[in-house]
Protein backbone atom coordinates (compact mmCIF):
# COMPACT_ATOMS: atom_id res chain seq x y z
CA UNK A 1 0.00 0.00 0.00
CA UNK A 2 1.09 3.36 -0.62
CA UNK A 3 1.94 5.21 2.43
CA UNK A 4 1.57 9.38 2.72
CA UNK A 5 5.38 9.74 2.89
CA UNK A 6 5.84 8.01 -0.53
CA UNK A 7 3.64 10.54 -1.94
CA UNK A 8 5.68 13.53 -2.46
CA UNK A 9 3.78 17.22 -2.77
CA UNK A 10 6.24 18.97 -4.38
CA UNK A 11 5.85 22.92 -4.51
CA UNK A 12 6.20 24.11 -7.82
CA UNK A 13 5.92 27.31 -9.71
CA UNK A 14 3.90 27.82 -13.35
CA UNK A 15 5.31 28.34 -16.63
CA UNK A 16 3.16 30.52 -18.69
CA UNK A 17 3.95 28.62 -22.31
CA UNK A 18 1.94 25.22 -21.53
CA UNK A 19 -0.75 25.61 -24.40
CA UNK A 20 -0.72 22.70 -26.68
CA UNK A 21 -1.21 23.15 -30.75
CA UNK A 22 -2.98 21.35 -33.35
CA UNK A 23 -1.44 17.95 -31.79
CA UNK A 24 -0.27 18.34 -28.54
CA UNK A 25 2.87 20.02 -26.21
CA UNK A 26 5.93 20.20 -28.51
CA UNK A 27 9.17 22.07 -27.66
CA UNK A 28 12.92 21.63 -27.51
CA UNK A 29 14.00 19.27 -24.90
CA UNK A 30 15.94 21.43 -23.09
CA UNK A 31 12.81 23.43 -22.52
CA UNK A 32 11.02 19.97 -21.09
CA UNK A 33 13.94 19.30 -19.45
CA UNK A 34 13.49 22.64 -17.16
CA UNK A 35 12.70 22.36 -13.63
CA UNK A 36 9.59 20.90 -12.94
CA UNK A 37 8.29 21.82 -16.45
CA UNK A 38 7.20 18.10 -17.43
CA UNK A 39 5.54 17.22 -14.08
CA UNK A 40 3.30 21.14 -14.04
CA UNK A 41 2.07 20.19 -17.35
CA UNK A 42 1.61 16.41 -16.63
CA UNK A 43 -0.22 17.14 -13.29
CA UNK A 44 -2.42 19.72 -14.75
CA UNK A 45 -3.85 16.94 -17.39
CA UNK A 46 -4.43 14.90 -14.07
CA UNK A 47 -6.14 17.90 -12.17
CA UNK A 48 -8.41 18.76 -14.56
CA UNK A 49 -9.92 15.28 -15.23
CA UNK A 50 -13.44 14.61 -13.14
CA UNK A 51 -11.64 11.17 -11.68
CA UNK A 52 -8.42 9.55 -11.52
CA UNK A 53 -8.56 6.92 -8.24
CA UNK A 54 -9.11 3.48 -10.28
CA UNK A 55 -8.79 4.92 -13.83
CA UNK A 56 -7.14 2.81 -16.33
CA UNK A 57 -4.87 4.99 -18.87
CA UNK A 58 -2.36 4.15 -21.94
CA UNK A 59 1.36 5.54 -21.94
CA UNK A 60 3.69 5.14 -24.85
CA UNK A 61 6.06 7.06 -27.27
CA UNK A 62 7.89 7.58 -30.41
CA UNK A 63 11.12 6.45 -28.73
CA UNK A 64 12.95 9.78 -29.27
CA UNK A 65 15.45 11.55 -26.36
CA UNK A 66 13.38 12.09 -23.25
CA UNK A 67 10.68 9.30 -24.13
CA UNK A 68 11.94 6.44 -21.35
CA UNK A 69 12.56 9.63 -18.88
CA UNK A 70 9.60 11.27 -19.07
CA UNK A 71 7.62 7.63 -18.98
CA UNK A 72 9.09 6.87 -15.77
CA UNK A 73 8.16 10.60 -14.15
CA UNK A 74 4.63 9.98 -15.78
CA UNK A 75 3.95 6.82 -14.35
CA UNK A 76 5.13 7.69 -10.94
CA UNK A 77 2.85 10.88 -11.10
CA UNK A 78 -0.12 8.70 -11.92
CA UNK A 79 0.65 6.28 -9.15
CA UNK A 80 0.57 9.40 -6.86
CA UNK A 81 -2.63 10.49 -7.98
CA UNK A 82 -4.84 7.43 -7.95
CA UNK A 83 -4.89 6.27 -10.98
CA UNK A 84 -5.54 2.21 -11.05
CA UNK A 85 -3.60 0.45 -13.99
CA UNK A 86 -1.50 1.98 -16.49
CA UNK A 87 -0.77 -0.10 -19.62
CA UNK A 88 2.04 1.16 -21.03
CA UNK A 89 4.26 0.04 -24.52
CA UNK A 90 7.02 -1.74 -23.78
CA UNK A 91 10.34 -0.22 -24.00
CA UNK A 92 7.69 2.98 -23.50
CA UNK A 93 6.99 3.08 -27.32
CA UNK A 94 3.81 3.08 -29.01
CA UNK A 95 3.01 5.03 -31.78
CA UNK A 96 0.13 7.25 -32.17
CA UNK A 97 -2.23 5.12 -33.93
CA UNK A 98 -1.04 2.02 -31.85
CA UNK A 99 -2.05 4.18 -29.23
CA UNK A 100 -5.44 5.01 -30.13
CA UNK A 101 -6.33 1.51 -31.14
CA UNK A 102 -5.59 0.51 -27.58
CA UNK A 103 -7.60 3.02 -25.49
CA UNK A 104 -10.48 1.87 -27.57
CA UNK A 105 -9.54 -1.93 -27.87
CA UNK A 106 -9.67 -1.79 -23.84
CA UNK A 107 -12.08 0.84 -23.30
CA UNK A 108 -9.26 2.84 -21.10
CA UNK A 109 -10.21 5.94 -19.38
CA UNK A 110 -7.81 7.60 -21.87
CA UNK A 111 -3.75 7.94 -22.44
CA UNK A 112 -0.69 10.10 -22.91
CA UNK A 113 1.38 10.07 -25.81
CA UNK A 114 4.87 11.32 -25.59
CA UNK A 115 6.07 13.07 -29.14
CA UNK A 116 6.82 15.59 -31.35
CA UNK A 117 5.24 13.55 -33.98
CA UNK A 118 7.64 14.65 -37.37
CA UNK A 119 9.65 16.91 -35.65
CA UNK A 120 13.52 16.33 -35.01
CA UNK A 121 15.00 14.46 -31.93
CA UNK A 122 18.12 13.92 -29.55
CA UNK A 123 18.97 16.14 -26.94
CA UNK A 124 18.96 19.04 -29.34
CA UNK A 125 15.84 18.36 -31.21
CA UNK A 126 12.23 18.39 -29.97
CA UNK A 127 9.84 16.69 -27.70
CA UNK A 128 6.15 16.99 -26.55
CA UNK A 129 2.86 15.67 -24.65
CA UNK A 130 -0.34 14.69 -25.72
CA UNK A 131 -3.45 13.96 -24.17
CA UNK A 132 -5.88 11.26 -25.90
CA UNK A 133 -9.55 11.04 -24.35
CA UNK A 134 -11.74 7.81 -24.07
CA UNK A 135 -12.30 6.77 -27.30
CA UNK A 136 -8.97 7.34 -28.55
CA UNK A 137 -9.62 11.14 -29.88
CA UNK A 138 -6.87 13.65 -29.51
CA UNK A 139 -8.20 16.08 -26.31
CA UNK A 140 -10.45 18.33 -27.46
CA UNK A 141 -9.91 22.58 -27.72
CA UNK A 142 -11.93 22.85 -24.46
CA UNK A 143 -9.77 20.71 -22.47
CA UNK A 144 -6.75 21.40 -23.67
CA UNK A 145 -7.41 25.17 -22.83
CA UNK A 146 -8.46 23.93 -19.44
CA UNK A 147 -5.34 22.10 -19.01
CA UNK A 148 -3.45 25.20 -20.23
CA UNK A 149 -5.38 27.53 -17.74
CA UNK A 150 -4.45 24.99 -14.92
CA UNK A 151 -0.68 25.22 -15.51
CA UNK A 152 -0.77 28.93 -15.27
CA UNK A 153 -1.96 28.52 -11.66
CA UNK A 154 -0.23 25.42 -10.30
CA UNK A 155 1.65 25.24 -7.03
CA UNK A 156 2.08 21.63 -6.62
CA UNK A 157 2.48 17.88 -8.32
CA UNK A 158 1.94 14.52 -6.98
CA UNK A 159 4.89 12.16 -7.51
CA UNK A 160 5.59 8.31 -5.83
CA UNK A 161 8.99 8.74 -4.34
CA UNK A 162 9.81 5.14 -5.32
CA UNK A 163 12.82 3.78 -7.76
CA UNK A 164 12.22 3.57 -11.64
CA UNK A 165 9.97 0.32 -12.55
CA UNK A 166 11.02 -1.79 -15.40
CA UNK A 167 8.71 -1.41 -18.68
CA UNK A 168 11.70 -3.52 -20.85
CA UNK A 169 9.46 -6.72 -19.11
CA UNK A 170 6.10 -7.71 -20.83
CA UNK A 171 3.91 -8.69 -17.48
CA UNK A 172 2.16 -7.12 -14.80
CA UNK A 173 3.78 -5.49 -11.69
CA UNK A 174 2.93 -3.00 -8.84
CA UNK A 175 3.79 0.74 -8.39
CA UNK A 176 2.77 1.83 -4.96
CA UNK A 177 -1.15 0.42 -5.14
CA UNK A 178 -1.14 0.91 -9.19
CA UNK A 179 -0.74 -1.36 -11.32
CA UNK A 180 1.44 -1.46 -14.54
CA UNK A 181 0.98 -3.55 -17.24
CA UNK A 182 3.60 -3.43 -19.96
CA UNK A 183 2.10 -4.32 -23.48
CA UNK A 184 3.23 -5.57 -26.78
CA UNK A 185 3.51 -2.28 -28.66
CA UNK A 186 2.34 -3.70 -31.62
CA UNK A 187 0.00 -6.92 -31.18
CA UNK A 188 -3.76 -5.05 -30.75
CA UNK A 189 -2.46 -2.97 -33.53
CA UNK A 190 -1.62 -5.25 -36.04
CA UNK A 191 -4.73 -7.05 -35.41
CA UNK A 192 -7.31 -4.49 -35.88
CA UNK A 193 -5.26 -3.60 -39.51
CA UNK A 194 -5.64 -7.60 -40.41
CA UNK A 195 -9.75 -7.41 -39.58
CA UNK A 196 -9.67 -4.16 -41.63
CA UNK A 197 -7.46 -5.52 -44.88
CA UNK A 198 -6.58 -8.46 -46.94
CA UNK A 199 -3.22 -9.38 -45.55
CA UNK A 200 -3.24 -12.62 -47.76
CA UNK A 201 -3.90 -10.63 -50.69
CA UNK A 202 -0.92 -8.29 -49.45
CA UNK A 203 0.87 -11.36 -48.80
CA UNK A 204 1.00 -12.67 -52.78
CA UNK A 205 1.48 -9.32 -54.13
CA UNK A 206 4.55 -8.56 -51.79
CA UNK A 207 6.02 -12.13 -52.55
CA UNK A 208 5.22 -12.02 -56.38
CA UNK A 209 8.40 -13.14 -58.10
CA UNK A 210 10.08 -9.52 -59.22
CA UNK A 211 7.98 -7.20 -56.97
CA UNK A 212 9.98 -5.44 -54.98
CA UNK A 213 8.70 -2.88 -52.01
CA UNK A 214 10.61 -0.11 -49.79
CA UNK A 215 9.23 1.21 -46.49
CA UNK A 216 11.48 3.54 -44.75
CA UNK A 217 10.76 3.92 -41.14
CA UNK A 218 13.13 7.16 -40.74
CA UNK A 219 14.45 5.38 -37.73
CA UNK A 220 11.41 5.99 -36.16
CA UNK A 221 8.45 3.95 -34.26
CA UNK A 222 7.58 2.22 -37.09
CA UNK A 223 10.31 -0.08 -37.76
CA UNK A 224 9.15 -2.53 -35.55
CA UNK A 225 5.62 -2.56 -36.76
CA UNK A 226 6.65 -2.67 -40.62
CA UNK A 227 8.92 -4.95 -40.04
CA UNK A 228 6.47 -7.35 -38.02
CA UNK A 229 3.53 -6.71 -40.87
CA UNK A 230 5.68 -6.43 -43.98
CA UNK A 231 8.38 -9.21 -43.24
CA UNK A 232 7.22 -11.43 -40.80
CA UNK A 233 3.47 -11.72 -41.64
CA UNK A 234 3.32 -11.05 -45.60
CA UNK A 235 6.53 -12.59 -46.50
CA UNK A 236 8.16 -9.21 -47.53
CA UNK A 237 12.25 -9.84 -48.09
CA UNK A 238 14.56 -8.84 -44.96
CA UNK A 239 15.81 -5.25 -46.19
CA UNK A 240 12.29 -3.89 -47.25
CA UNK A 241 11.67 -2.05 -44.25
CA UNK A 242 15.22 0.18 -44.17
CA UNK A 243 15.70 2.37 -41.15
CA UNK A 244 13.93 0.48 -39.39
CA UNK A 245 15.31 0.36 -35.74
CA UNK A 246 13.80 3.47 -33.86
CA UNK A 247 16.49 5.85 -32.45
CA UNK A 248 16.72 8.04 -29.87
CA UNK A 249 17.94 11.20 -32.66
CA UNK A 250 16.26 8.90 -35.46
CA UNK A 251 19.52 8.65 -36.78
CA UNK A 252 20.49 12.48 -37.30
CA UNK A 253 17.25 12.73 -39.69
CA UNK A 254 14.47 14.70 -39.59
CA UNK A 255 11.22 11.90 -39.16
CA UNK A 256 9.03 13.62 -41.78
CA UNK A 257 7.95 11.73 -44.92
CA UNK A 258 8.37 14.00 -47.19
CA UNK A 259 10.39 14.93 -50.66
CA UNK A 260 12.91 17.39 -48.54
CA UNK A 261 13.44 14.61 -45.57
CA UNK A 262 12.84 11.28 -46.81
CA UNK A 263 15.58 11.60 -49.69
CA UNK A 264 16.86 8.50 -48.99
CA UNK A 265 13.57 6.84 -50.33
CA UNK A 266 13.10 9.41 -52.63
CA UNK A 267 16.58 8.57 -54.11
CA UNK A 268 15.83 5.22 -54.61
CA UNK A 269 12.00 5.21 -56.32
CA UNK A 270 13.69 7.55 -58.55
CA UNK A 271 16.72 5.66 -59.20
CA UNK A 272 17.63 2.76 -61.88
CA UNK A 273 15.57 -0.18 -61.19
CA UNK A 274 13.36 1.20 -58.63
CA UNK A 275 10.99 -0.86 -56.40
CA UNK A 276 7.83 -1.41 -57.21
CA UNK A 277 6.37 0.90 -54.28
CA UNK A 278 7.40 2.94 -51.88
CA UNK A 279 6.33 4.35 -48.74
CA UNK A 280 7.59 6.53 -45.86
CA UNK A 281 5.95 7.22 -42.01
CA UNK A 282 7.06 9.89 -39.36
CA UNK A 283 8.32 9.58 -36.29
CA UNK A 284 4.87 8.45 -34.59
CA UNK A 285 3.56 6.68 -37.63
CA UNK A 286 0.89 8.54 -38.17
CA UNK A 287 1.92 10.21 -41.01
CA UNK A 288 2.60 8.74 -44.60
CA UNK A 289 4.18 9.46 -47.95
CA UNK A 290 3.31 6.96 -50.99
CA UNK A 291 5.63 6.94 -54.24
CA UNK A 292 5.42 4.58 -57.57
CA UNK A 293 8.69 4.43 -59.37
CA UNK A 294 9.76 7.95 -60.59
CA UNK A 295 6.41 9.26 -59.17
CA UNK A 296 5.42 10.88 -55.92
CA UNK A 297 1.71 10.76 -54.48
CA UNK A 298 0.34 14.19 -52.89
CA UNK A 299 -1.33 13.62 -49.97
CA UNK A 300 -4.28 15.06 -51.32
CA UNK A 301 -4.44 12.65 -54.23
CA UNK A 302 -4.02 9.78 -51.86
CA UNK A 303 -6.61 10.77 -50.13
CA UNK A 304 -9.38 10.77 -53.19
CA UNK A 305 -7.63 7.83 -54.61
CA UNK A 306 -8.25 5.91 -51.29
CA UNK A 307 -12.05 7.23 -50.89
CA UNK A 308 -12.83 6.28 -54.54
CA UNK A 309 -11.36 2.36 -53.85
CA UNK A 310 -12.80 1.90 -50.30
CA UNK A 311 -15.13 -0.77 -51.88
CA UNK A 312 -12.20 -3.09 -52.71
CA UNK A 313 -10.56 -3.23 -49.34
CA UNK A 314 -12.57 -6.00 -46.97
CA UNK A 315 -13.27 -3.59 -43.87
CA UNK A 316 -15.60 -1.26 -46.53
CA UNK A 317 -16.53 -3.13 -48.42
CA UNK A 318 -20.36 -2.09 -47.70
CA UNK A 319 -19.51 1.11 -48.97
CA UNK A 320 -18.62 4.67 -46.98
CA UNK A 321 -21.02 6.73 -45.35
CA UNK A 322 -18.76 10.25 -45.86
CA UNK A 323 -15.18 11.96 -46.21
CA UNK A 324 -13.86 15.11 -44.88
CA UNK A 325 -10.58 16.51 -45.48
CA UNK A 326 -8.60 19.96 -43.87
CA UNK A 327 -9.50 23.40 -45.25
CA UNK A 328 -6.12 23.09 -47.42
CA UNK A 329 -6.47 19.80 -48.53
CA UNK A 330 -6.75 19.93 -52.39
CA UNK A 331 -10.18 19.69 -53.66
CA UNK A 332 -9.70 16.19 -55.18
CA UNK A 333 -11.62 14.21 -52.96
CA UNK A 334 -14.30 16.64 -53.39
CA UNK A 335 -15.28 15.42 -56.58
CA UNK A 336 -14.74 11.54 -55.76
CA UNK A 337 -17.75 12.15 -52.77
CA UNK A 338 -19.77 13.90 -55.52
CA UNK A 339 -19.74 11.05 -58.14
CA UNK A 340 -20.27 8.41 -55.00
CA UNK A 341 -23.12 10.84 -53.74
CA UNK A 342 -22.02 10.81 -49.92
CA UNK A 343 -21.51 13.55 -47.62
CA UNK A 344 -17.82 15.92 -47.72
CA UNK A 345 -16.66 18.00 -45.18
CA UNK A 346 -13.97 20.57 -44.82
CA UNK A 347 -12.46 21.28 -41.46
CA UNK A 348 -9.49 23.19 -40.06
CA UNK A 349 -6.39 21.66 -39.87
CA UNK A 350 -5.64 19.71 -36.65
CA UNK A 351 -7.20 15.84 -36.34
CA UNK A 352 -9.14 16.52 -33.42
CA UNK A 353 -11.60 18.18 -35.45
CA UNK A 354 -12.29 14.93 -37.45
CA UNK A 355 -13.23 13.25 -34.17
CA UNK A 356 -16.88 14.77 -33.62
CA UNK A 357 -17.72 13.59 -37.30
CA UNK A 358 -16.28 9.98 -36.90
CA UNK A 359 -17.97 9.77 -33.22
CA UNK A 360 -21.12 11.14 -34.81
CA UNK A 361 -21.09 8.43 -37.93
CA UNK A 362 -21.16 11.02 -39.98
CA UNK A 363 -17.94 10.17 -41.80
CA UNK A 364 -15.58 6.87 -42.97
CA UNK A 365 -12.55 8.17 -43.84
CA UNK A 366 -10.70 11.13 -43.73
CA UNK A 367 -7.35 12.85 -44.43
CA UNK A 368 -5.02 15.97 -44.86
CA UNK A 369 -2.02 17.81 -47.20
CA UNK A 370 -0.09 17.15 -44.39
CA UNK A 371 0.60 13.47 -44.84
CA UNK A 372 -1.99 11.77 -42.76
CA UNK A 373 -4.93 9.76 -43.77
CA UNK A 374 -7.26 7.15 -41.75
CA UNK A 375 -11.03 6.05 -41.19
CA UNK A 376 -13.17 5.46 -38.53
CA UNK A 377 -11.00 2.47 -37.22
CA UNK A 378 -9.26 4.68 -34.54
CA UNK A 379 -9.67 8.44 -34.12
CA UNK A 380 -5.74 9.63 -35.61
CA UNK A 381 -4.46 9.60 -38.25
CA UNK A 382 -2.35 6.39 -39.60
CA UNK A 383 0.49 5.91 -41.56
CA UNK A 384 0.75 2.42 -41.74
CA UNK A 385 -3.21 2.09 -42.69
CA UNK A 386 -2.87 4.03 -45.58
CA UNK A 387 0.42 2.12 -46.55
CA UNK A 388 -1.49 -1.02 -46.46
CA UNK A 389 -4.73 0.86 -48.24
CA UNK A 390 -2.55 1.39 -51.21
CA UNK A 391 -1.00 -2.13 -51.17
CA UNK A 392 -4.65 -3.53 -50.59
CA UNK A 393 -5.58 -1.45 -53.56
CA UNK A 394 -2.46 -3.10 -56.22
CA UNK A 395 -3.59 -6.73 -55.04
CA UNK A 396 -7.25 -6.08 -55.95
CA UNK A 397 -6.53 -4.13 -58.91
CA UNK A 398 -3.34 -5.67 -60.87
CA UNK A 399 -2.53 -2.20 -61.23
CA UNK A 400 1.22 -0.11 -60.46
CA UNK A 401 0.96 2.52 -58.07
CA UNK A 402 1.46 5.19 -61.22
CA UNK A 403 -1.74 3.14 -63.17
CA UNK A 404 -3.26 3.75 -60.34
CA UNK A 405 -2.66 7.52 -60.13
CA UNK A 406 -3.36 8.15 -64.01
CA UNK A 407 -6.67 6.39 -64.14
CA UNK A 408 -7.81 8.48 -61.73
CA UNK A 409 -6.96 11.38 -63.17
CA UNK A 410 -8.40 10.21 -66.23
CA UNK A 411 -11.47 9.95 -64.17
CA UNK A 412 -12.12 12.94 -62.29
CA UNK A 413 -8.81 15.07 -63.68
CA UNK A 414 -6.08 16.47 -61.93
CA UNK A 415 -5.83 19.05 -59.08
CA UNK A 416 -2.25 20.49 -59.17
CA UNK A 417 -1.51 20.89 -55.77
CA UNK A 418 2.11 22.48 -53.98
CA UNK A 419 2.59 23.37 -50.37
CA UNK A 420 5.36 26.60 -49.40
CA UNK A 421 6.12 26.08 -46.08
CA UNK A 422 7.98 29.22 -44.85
CA UNK A 423 9.60 27.99 -41.38
CA UNK A 424 11.17 29.52 -38.37
CA UNK A 425 9.33 33.52 -39.15
CA UNK A 426 9.91 35.72 -36.56
CA UNK A 427 6.12 35.56 -34.80
CA UNK A 428 5.53 39.41 -35.08
CA UNK A 429 6.15 39.39 -38.79
CA UNK A 430 3.97 36.17 -39.42
CA UNK A 431 1.24 37.80 -37.58
CA UNK A 432 1.60 41.23 -39.40
CA UNK A 433 1.38 39.42 -42.90
CA UNK A 434 -1.27 37.41 -41.56
CA UNK A 435 -3.27 41.24 -41.17
CA UNK A 436 -2.40 42.83 -44.12
CA UNK A 437 -3.82 39.96 -46.08
CA UNK A 438 -7.12 40.19 -43.94
CA UNK A 439 -6.94 43.92 -44.60
CA UNK A 440 -6.85 43.20 -48.39
CA UNK A 441 -9.65 40.32 -48.65
CA UNK A 442 -12.50 42.99 -48.71
CA UNK A 443 -10.99 44.67 -51.97
CA UNK A 444 -10.07 41.11 -53.89
CA UNK A 445 -13.58 39.65 -55.42
CA UNK A 446 -14.27 40.08 -59.10
CA UNK A 447 -10.57 41.44 -59.45
CA UNK A 448 -8.90 39.56 -62.28
CA UNK A 449 -4.70 38.94 -62.59
CA UNK A 450 -4.07 38.12 -65.94
CA UNK A 451 -5.57 34.42 -67.08
CA UNK A 452 -6.83 34.32 -63.24
CA UNK A 453 -10.07 35.99 -61.90
CA UNK A 454 -10.90 36.20 -58.24
CA UNK A 455 -14.28 35.19 -56.55
CA UNK A 456 -13.97 35.34 -52.92
CA UNK A 457 -11.54 35.95 -50.38
CA UNK A 458 -11.98 34.54 -46.69
CA UNK A 459 -10.91 34.10 -43.61
CA UNK A 460 -12.30 30.49 -43.21
CA UNK A 461 -14.04 30.03 -39.96
CA UNK A 462 -15.45 26.82 -38.89
CA UNK A 463 -18.41 25.63 -37.29
CA UNK A 464 -18.79 21.93 -35.73
CA UNK A 465 -21.69 20.52 -37.17
CA UNK A 466 -22.01 17.83 -34.25
CA UNK A 467 -21.76 20.39 -31.44
CA UNK A 468 -21.84 23.86 -32.98
CA UNK A 469 -18.77 24.85 -31.16
CA UNK A 470 -16.57 27.38 -33.24
CA UNK A 471 -13.18 28.29 -34.76
CA UNK A 472 -11.96 31.61 -36.26
CA UNK A 473 -9.10 32.57 -38.10
CA UNK A 474 -8.27 29.23 -39.32
CA UNK A 475 -6.26 30.52 -42.51
CA UNK A 476 -7.32 32.62 -45.26
CA UNK A 477 -8.53 31.25 -48.85
CA UNK A 478 -8.37 32.91 -51.96
CA UNK A 479 -10.64 31.03 -54.16
CA UNK A 480 -10.48 31.86 -58.00
CA UNK A 481 -13.32 31.07 -60.30
CA UNK A 482 -11.44 28.26 -62.27
CA UNK A 483 -11.73 26.43 -59.03
CA UNK A 484 -8.02 27.31 -58.18
CA UNK A 485 -7.19 28.31 -54.94
CA UNK A 486 -4.94 29.71 -52.77
CA UNK A 487 -4.52 29.25 -48.92
CA UNK A 488 -2.40 30.83 -46.59
CA UNK A 489 -1.93 29.76 -42.63
CA UNK A 490 0.10 30.00 -39.79
CA UNK A 491 0.92 26.04 -38.80
CA UNK A 492 0.40 25.35 -35.17
CA UNK A 493 3.57 21.89 -34.77
CA UNK A 494 7.02 24.05 -35.12
CA UNK A 495 8.16 25.30 -31.86
CA UNK A 496 10.69 27.71 -33.57
CA UNK A 497 8.99 30.94 -34.66
CA UNK A 498 6.34 30.71 -37.05
CA UNK A 499 5.86 28.61 -40.06
CA UNK A 500 3.94 30.03 -42.47
CA UNK A 501 2.23 27.84 -45.46
CA UNK A 502 1.21 28.63 -48.24
CA UNK A 503 -1.01 25.99 -50.45
CA UNK A 504 -1.34 26.92 -54.33
CA UNK A 505 -3.74 24.62 -55.80
CA UNK A 506 -4.87 24.21 -59.63
CA UNK A 507 -7.81 22.27 -61.22
CA UNK A 508 -6.90 20.75 -64.56
CA UNK A 509 -9.66 18.28 -66.53
CA UNK A 510 -7.74 18.23 -69.46
CA UNK A 511 -5.90 14.45 -69.65
CA UNK A 512 -3.33 15.32 -72.03
CA UNK A 513 -1.79 18.06 -69.30
CA UNK A 514 -1.87 15.29 -66.68
CA UNK A 515 1.64 14.51 -66.57
CA UNK A 516 2.87 18.19 -66.54
CA UNK A 517 5.42 18.92 -63.43
CA UNK A 518 3.17 20.29 -60.58
CA UNK A 519 5.90 23.32 -60.35
CA UNK A 520 5.48 24.12 -64.09
CA UNK A 521 1.70 24.01 -64.22
CA UNK A 522 1.13 25.97 -61.27
CA UNK A 523 3.86 28.56 -61.62
CA UNK A 524 1.90 31.76 -62.77
CA UNK A 525 -0.24 31.11 -60.12
CA UNK A 526 2.38 30.62 -57.35
CA UNK A 527 3.97 33.71 -58.56
CA UNK A 528 0.27 35.40 -57.94
CA UNK A 529 0.32 33.87 -54.13
CA UNK A 530 3.55 35.43 -53.61
CA UNK A 531 2.30 39.15 -55.22
CA UNK A 532 -0.81 38.79 -53.23
CA UNK A 533 0.68 37.58 -49.60
CA UNK A 534 4.01 39.82 -50.20
CA UNK A 535 5.52 36.91 -48.40
CA UNK A 536 9.36 37.36 -49.17
CA UNK A 537 9.01 40.49 -47.65
CA UNK A 538 7.07 39.85 -44.62
CA UNK A 539 9.64 36.85 -43.94
CA UNK A 540 12.64 38.18 -45.57
CA UNK A 541 13.46 35.14 -46.71
CA UNK A 542 13.77 34.76 -51.03
CA UNK A 543 12.31 31.59 -51.32
CA UNK A 544 10.67 28.79 -48.91
CA UNK A 545 12.48 25.97 -46.61
CA UNK A 546 10.40 23.26 -48.45
CA UNK A 547 7.95 22.75 -50.65
CA UNK A 548 6.12 19.49 -51.20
Amino acid sequence: MVTDTQVLRVPTSPYMDQRAGTSGLRKSVDVFKQKNYLENFIQSIFDIREQNEGKTLVLGGDGRYFNMEAAQIILKMAAANGIGRIKVGQHALLSTPATSCVIRKHKTDGGIILTASHNPGGPHGDFGVKYNIVGGNPAPESMTEAIFAHSKTITEYKILDTPDIDIDTLGEKKLGNMIVEVIDSIADYQELLESIFDFDGIHALLTTKGFKMCMDSLHAVTGPYAKSIFEKRMGAPSGSVVNGVPLEDFGGGHPDPNLVYAHELVEIMYGKNAPNFGAASDGDGDRNMIMGPQMFIVPSDSLAVITDNAHLIPGYKNGIIGVARSMPTSQAVDLVAKALKINMYQTPTGWKFFGNLLDANKITICGEESFGTSSNHIREKDGLWAILFWLNIMAATGKTVNQIMYDHWRKYGRHFFLRHDFESVDLDKAHAMTEALKQLLPSLSDKKYGQFEISSGTDYTYNDPIDGSISKNQGIIINFKDSSRIVYRISGTGTQGATIRLYIEKYEPDNKKHTQDSQEALHDLTALAYELTRVCEFTGMSQPNIIT
